[in-house]
């Protein structure tokens, strides 16, 4: 059999891109220690999104000449708010992760919040602030209404890229400031104390539809079998596909919250996404190519 030629995007002009290049270095080496199975392609994108094939500047059509797959290894809005996926849909190659309109959505905290409480999900609540919305009045709005601290993260960040905590109303402003460098519209949620738990889930899995692995940071068996099934909840009404992890709040009274979901969690061997395949006693060689046949439509 032919070796499938895979692609592997990393870098990329998003705030994600150190933990991107080791997510990509890792799912190159587990492809190269596979060689009767897969001819691995190093595609690097530079934070100004050039991409790069075998050092060469080309346009992504030129990048993915002669390829089966991509693992999108992008993290951040640029990998996993729907324009790389846009590309790679336009191309009519397959790849891993969400498709662009899951990625764009479950990047957007304030929709994915929106539909995790339609859901019945608890989520911290929390104020959108705009740029045209960033005013005094605002600010003293949200001050006199939150108890203090309060978490300031933008809207579509990815594995808590961003988030700050702020304490006073001066701490507030320049933290929503802050963050319109990043981001054209701004969170502010309400702090929630407790245990923090990522729990991954993985289509189509040892017999399941939905598999999820062991969460990493749960303490009680029951406490973790909540929070596996609102993180496929989530994996479900987001559209996710292939795989996916949700982050939670565990308070001292047991109480469960729901904070974002990663289309793309972060996977090198020290990643929260590493740790629960091993607790799971799931190879990560096993585990990509399970999400390579997912992408090419063999499972």
């Amino acid at each position: 059999m032919p070796r499938i030629k895979v692609a592997v995007l990393r870098g990329g002009p998003s705030h994600g891109y150190d933990e991107s290049l080791k997510t990509g270095a890792y799912v190159l080496s587990l492809l190269r220690e596979m060689p009767e199975s897969y001819d691995p392609l190093d595609v690097f994108i530079s934070r100004k999104g050039e991409w790069h094939r075998n050092g060469i500047v080309e346009d992504p059509h030129g990048a993915m000449m002669h390829t089966d797959v991509v693992w999108n290894a992008l993290h951040g809005s640029y990998g996993e708010g729907g324009q790389v996926q846009r590309i790679l849909e336009n191309l009519q190659i397959p790849f891993t992760g969400a498709g662009t309109i899951a990625a764009a959505l479950s990047i957007n905290k304030d929709l994915a919040k929106g539909l995790y409480r339609r859901h019945g999900m608890l989520t911290p609540a929390h104020e959108l602030v705009t740029e045209e919305g960033f005013t005094d009045e605002k600010i003293v709005e949200i001050f006199r209404n939150y108890l203090h601290p309060v978490i300031v993260k933008p809207v579509d960040g990815s594995h808590s890229l961003g988030v700050k905590m702020a304490h006073t109303f001066k701490e507030l402003k320049e933290a929503i400031k802050e963050t319109f460098n990043h981001s054209k519209k701004v969170l502010v949620e309400e702090f929630i104390k407790g245990a923090v738990v990522s729990s991954p889930v993985i289509d189509k899995a040892r017999g399941e539809k939905l598999y999820a692995l062991v969460p990493t940071g749960g303490r009680t068996q029951g406490e973790n079998e909540k929070i596996t099934e609102m993180s496929k909840l989530a994996h479900e009404v987001l559209g996710l596909r292939h795989y996916s992890s949700s982050d939670f709040i565990i308070t001292p009274r047991g109480k469960i919250y729901i904070l974002e979901t990663n289309s793309l969690p972060v996977l090198h061997e020290e990643s929260e996404m590493h740790k629960s395949l091993e607790a799971t006693g799931w190879r990560p060689h096993d585990f990509t190519t399970h999400c390579i046949n997912l992408a090419l439509g063999k499972e």
